[in-house]
């Protein structure tokens, strides 16, 4: 079965994970009584997550025919005759209007109905919440036939189970190799204790008193020469003295120890602030004048201070003062970040120059943070583990009640069950 890409816009990626099976119709029936029966109408809605009534009711409001998707024989019928180009191009209206996020345009979405009778989506990628249009015909429907919830809980409930139970299981294992330690020393020691019986009992059977005496006068003569300690004066007096009997009168008075020499205090380094704030107005001055993303790499590689200093001042001169609308200047300045960033040590350097910088940001800066990292992810800039990684440490740090972690949650969690589902399939 063919299948196509979520999405009029993503059609030619062709490594973008979500895909649809392609639609497959056919006519039934002649005269009034001709009707479009959508095939494969159940994989199409599986496949977009939403009920295959809403599907089969949205064509039926568009085109102003009759519809019936019957539940137990997975029949999805619409009058009249209708071509599959055409149902094809309403199903991409229903997929801008009720899968795809408003904010990073993600088919991850789960519809919400509040107390209102309000519907909207909400994104499990970036957390981005779309109000749907409750002006259109297929709303009624929806309130009316709400869609049904999620068991998310028993699987959560199933992986903790696990983990404790290989939490349990690797503390056993280590009491085992405890044992197994404690065992081997106590063997140990039972060996060496008859060992030293023997040799002690073999030494008293076969020494002779004859000339024992001398035995032991020449050990102690010999411990004493051991115990005899040489040293060696090392003053600075004591070294002149042995120089001048050493060398002559002349050369004597040229020779300067460098005892006596007084060293020097280091210079004072420059505090942190003053190294980020200087290289902070150099980037914004050659940003100012036009400056190219390869002058910007061949800039920050000759900038005085630590790698993660020079990141700060390259985040800081990027994104200075940006509020709304954060999202979308990163992405005009992906080519830029694109040149100080090649491995992973440097993406966690641009995670933690981000952290930075949200400190001083404003609060609609931080609404749209996990869009700007998802977008980021989207373009293989950053990788999923250091994402992880970087949200871990800083949940456990010091500031963990920083408004960034909360912005951040919901693409984190999204990354994590991604994952834990790719591992299932």
């Amino acid at each position: 079965m063919a299948l196509l890409n979520i999405g009029a816009a993503n059609s030619d990626d062709a490594f973008y994970r979500y895909k649809m099976p392609k639609m497959i119709t056919k006519i039934e029936g002649r005269g009034n009584g001709i009707k479009t029966n959508i095939v494969n109408m159940v994989d199409v809605a599986k496949a977009l997550a939403r009920p295959a009534s809403y599907t089969t009711k949205y064509f039926g409001c568009e085109l102003g025919a009759q519809s019936k998707f019957d539940v137990k024989t997975g029949t999805a019928l619409v009058n009249g005759a209708h071509d599959t180009a055409k149902l094809a191009d309403l199903l991409e209206n229903f997929i801008k209007k009720y899968v795809q996020c408003y904010g990073c345009g993600n088919p991850e979405t789960e519809i919400l109905i509040s107390k209102t009778q309000m519907i909207s989506l909400k994104c499990a990628a970036c957390g981005f919440i779309s109000d749907v249009d409750m002006r259109d015909k297929l709303t009624g429907f929806i309130i009316k036939n709400p869609p049904e919830v999620k068991k998310g809980k028993d699987k959560k409930a199933m992986r903790r189970a696990e983990k404790e139970r290989l939490k349990e299981g690797e503390a056993i294992d280590e009491e085992q190799k405890k044992l197994k330690k404690e065992s081997k020393k106590k063997g140990a020691t039972a060996t060496t204790k008859t060992s030293k019986k023997k040799v002690n009992g073999s030494d008293e059977e076969h020494s002779s008193p004859i000339g024992s005496q001398a035995g032991d006068a020449e050990v102690t003569a010999e411990e004493e020469e051991d115990d005899v300690e040489w040293q060696t004066d090392t003053s600075a007096a004591a070294a002149e003295q042995r120089m001048r009997e050493q060398l002559s009168a002349v050369t004597a008075e040229m020779v300067v120890l460098s005892a006596t020499e007084e060293k020097k205090p280091p210079a004072p380094k420059p505090e942190k602030k003053d190294v980020v704030s200087k290289t902070v107005s150099e980037i914004k001055n050659k940003l100012k004048e036009g400056m190219k993303p390869s002058e910007l790499k061949a800039c920050a590689g000759s900038l005085a201070g630590t790698s993660q200093e020079v990141m700060d001042a390259v985040v800081e001169a990027l994104f200075d003062g940006v509020g709304k609308g954060f999202a979308k200047e990163v992405m005009k300045k992906k080519p830029y970040i694109m040149a100080v960033v090649n491995d992973e040590e440097s993406q966690m350097r641009l995670l933690r120059a981000i952290e930075g910088l949200c400190a001083k940001c404003s609060a609609e800066a931080l609404k749209e943070l996990a869009l700007a990292a998802k977008d980021l992810y989207d373009a293989d800039l950053l990788e999923e583990e250091i994402i992880v990684k970087w949200y871990e440490e800083g949940v456990a740090g010091k500031n963990k009640a920083a408004p960034i972690w909360k912005s951040l949650k919901p693409f984190v969690e999204w990354l994590q069950n991604a994952e834990s589902e790719s591992e299932e399939e």
